[in-house]
């Protein structure tokens, strides 16, 4: 059943300047202690390293995609068009509402050691014993199935999916400029508002006025900047190594029977693999950065250095390297090794493009890990095509794959040593 609130609910935001809440479902939603605890997970993980501005939250982010989502409907609403399913607006509103619900702390990095992914976290928690299953079943029995599958692109009619999840969201463009304004940079804006007048609902997709191409290519080369400057910045991939590395030794201390003087129940399911949702629902960035300080006096050397570094922003140095040989990293592995360090935790080479981000791709291919519906312009003609046919700008920057590799280290124990390491190790670390 789909009840109004009796008074309509406001969040101040500085992005949006207003999140406006009309539907009892959303509000209570919002007040489930599953949403609340994205207050306790940031937006941009361990950027905040990097830009000190960076602490805004999952919980401010997703109320972002919600307002989004809520101004296209209201203006497909308001023009009458006949080619959106009014009938969509509540599935639509609830899944950008909770579409990052699953995300754990300092997320991807938590992905990649425990082949974990907060897609399916979102849609456990969902479907499971919570509080947002019991809010949802409000709406109708099968409700929250038809959410999850909003958020697992499977849902049956693909323009509410594109609201939520294509290669111009309501997510990619709240997250923009989110980000752009708590990291103190202009890269991420873009004009919002001519966007969304040139949006239209087209035979069962979301299209893009060809008049508004200018538009779309302006919010295509912020995210392109915005990849360079902020999402791939050097100093952050130093902090999400480290967070890696302290995971990583964790789990192989964990598996070696190592005894750990503290260890919270919800990290210890996460390291034996038995994680069920109350247990990751207590995972916060809170309880992780505990157990950090904890570790950090912990009897493992290497786990106390990776933990102490990481929470007091003594991270790993770097420096470029043209197409690393593997003569020359067995060469930095075997010095390693000379003055006590450990390849597997003291060296990491690193390529920016191999991140979970993409500026844009036409052809969102079926199979593929992140699957997303491109971007379309209607002509006057009433005639599709794709936005990179009719631009050069958006052809120039697809596909792009631009950075350089980088050999992350611990200066420290180098400068400690440098009479022992070679000349040509030397030159290369400039010691």
């Amino acid at each position: 059943m789909h009840k109004k609130l009796n008074e309509e609910k406001v969040f101040k935001d500085p992005v949006h300047n207003y999140v406006y809440v009309q539907d009892e479902i959303i509000w209570n939603l919002v007040n489930t202690k599953e949403f609340q605890r994205l207050r306790r997970i940031r937006q941009l993980g361990t950027s905040y390293l990097t830009f000190h501005g960076a602490e805004h939250s999952r919980f401010s982010h997703s109320l972002g995609v919600y307002e989004m989502t809520r101004k296209i409907i209201s203006q497909f609403e308001r023009h009458g068009y006949s080619d959106w399913p009014q009938e969509e607006k509540l599935v639509s509103l609830c899944a950008a509402l909770l579409h990052d619900i699953g995300h754990g702390p300092f997320s991807h990095s938590l992905e990649q050691v425990f082949e974990t992914h907060h897609e399916q976290w979102t849609c456990n928690i969902i479907l499971g014993d919570t509080e947002v299953n019991r809010v949802l079943r409000e709406a109708g029995d099968d409700f929250p199935d038809q959410v999850a599958q909003v958020i697992r692109r499977k849902y049956p009619k693909p323009i509410v999916v594109s609201l939520v999840s294509s290669q111009m969201d309501a997510d990619r463009m709240d997250y923009l400029l989110r980000d752009a304004y708590y990291t103190g940079v202009h890269y991420g804006t873009f004009d919002l508002e001519r966007i969304l007048r040139v949006l239209r609902p087209y035979k069962g997709r979301i299209v893009v006025k060809e008049s508004g191409m200018h538009a779309v290519e302006h919010y295509l080369m912020s995210r392109y900047q915005m990849y360079w400057q902020i999402y791939f910045h050097p100093v952050t991939r130093s902090s999400e190594i480290i967070l890696r590395q302290i995971f990583r030794r964790a789990k192989q201390l964990y598996e070696e029977n190592y005894s750990f003087a503290y260890m919270p129940a919800p990290l210890k399911s996460l390291l034996d693999g038995t994680i069920n949702v109350p247990h990751y629902l207590k995972l916060d960035e809170s309880l992780v950065q505990t157990a950090f300080s904890e570790w950090s006096e912990e009897r493992d050397g290497l786990l106390a250095d990776l933990c102490s570094r990481f929470l007091n922003r003594k991270l790993y140095k770097y420096i470029t390297i043209d197409n690393p040989s593997e003569t020359l990293l067995n060469e930095i592995e075997q010095q390693w090794v000379k003055i006590g360090l450990s390849p597997e935790y003291h060296m990491e080479i690193d390529f920016p493009y191999d991140q979970p981000y993409d500026v844009y791709r036409p052809d969102a291919k079926k199979g593929e890990k992140e699957e997303k519906t491109p971007i379309l312009l209607l002509d006057n003609e009433d005639r599709i095509s794709e936005i990179s046919q009719k631009s050069d700008i958006v052809r120039s920057i697809t596909g792009l794959h631009q950075g350089e590799y980088r050999l992350y280290y611990p200066e420290e124990p180098l400068l400690a040593a440098k009479s022992s390491l070679t000349g040509s190790i030397r030159q290369l670390f400039k010691l």
